[in-house]
């Protein structure tokens, strides 16, 4: 009606000025802790060594030995229990927790790539697997925090690398050494098992490892021993290093 006051809202609003301040208190809040994450992450970088048991030279040596003493360049089986023989004689339970049962193989997709793989070892800064394909495959190696160190047991690998434009051949007895923040393409050509270990945060590279199951195979099945053997192993892990 004509003459009747509009009734003021109830409660205020706030300033420009408040709003302006508050959200510049969230952003300074964010960064900090963003940095502060930072500054754990390089910290956790320079102790890492510390938690190491595996050496990639010993490795080495080791799959050489399991290739020499085949019966067959192709002996894959015989391989694998000897690696797992002499792992066991070589590190008490004491100081590592190893996988014995080599019945757990698992297929693993990562990078385009497929092949089957059995843990071996897993902790929080190393892993120790035998990976390959009888078929072969090819993919992206990932971009990780880790070095990865890929000893050829059977077959023959390929990298490649631009801006050389030439193939990296790994033949079996080789070594493959992909160091962390660095990718290839790489080829398992015409069948190649390896034994396969990795030294460095290890959590960090799970994503890489299970991204394809969630996003296009959509394995599942896959995907849940993949967890189960992982944690287990870095859980048996952690309680021999109690941390």
């Amino acid at each position: 009606m004509a003459g009747t006051k509009a009734k003021k809202p109830s409660g205020t609003s706030s300033s420009p000025s408040t709003s302006s301040g508050s959200c510049i208190t969230k952003w300074i809040s964010r960064l900090a802790v963003f940095f502060l994450f930072l500054a754990g992450c390089s910290w956790l970088d320079t102790i890492k060594d510390r938690f190491y048991v595996l050496d990639p030279q010993s490795l080495h040596e080791l799959a050489q030995a399991a290739i020499a003493a085949a019966p067959t360049p192709t002996s894959t089986s015989f391989m694998v229990d000897y690696i797992i023989s002499n792992l066991t004689a070589t590190y008490p339970s004491s100081t590592i927790a190893l996988n014995h049962n080599s019945s757990e193989w698992v297929f693993n997709n990562a990078g385009g790539a497929m092949g089957a793989m059995y843990i071996i070892h897993a902790s929080i800064t190393e892993y120790l697997i035998i990976f390959g394909t009888p078929l072969g495959t090819e993919g992206h190696t990932g971009l990780h925090t880790a070095d990865d160190y890929f000893n050829i047991l059977v077959g023959e690998q390929w990298a490649f690398n631009p801006p050389n434009l030439e193939k990296e051949v790994y033949p079996a007895g080789s070594v493959h050494h992909l160091s962390r923040g660095s990718m290839k393409q790489y080829k398992m050509h015409e069948g190649c098992f390896a034994l396969e270990y990795a030294r460095g945060w290890i959590p960090l590279m799970l994503p890489f490892g299970f991204a394809d199951a969630l996003t296009s195979t959509l394995d599942y099945k896959t995907l849940y021993y993949t967890v189960i053997y992982t944690g287990r192993e870095i859980i048996r892990n952690l309680l021999i290093f109690k941390i």
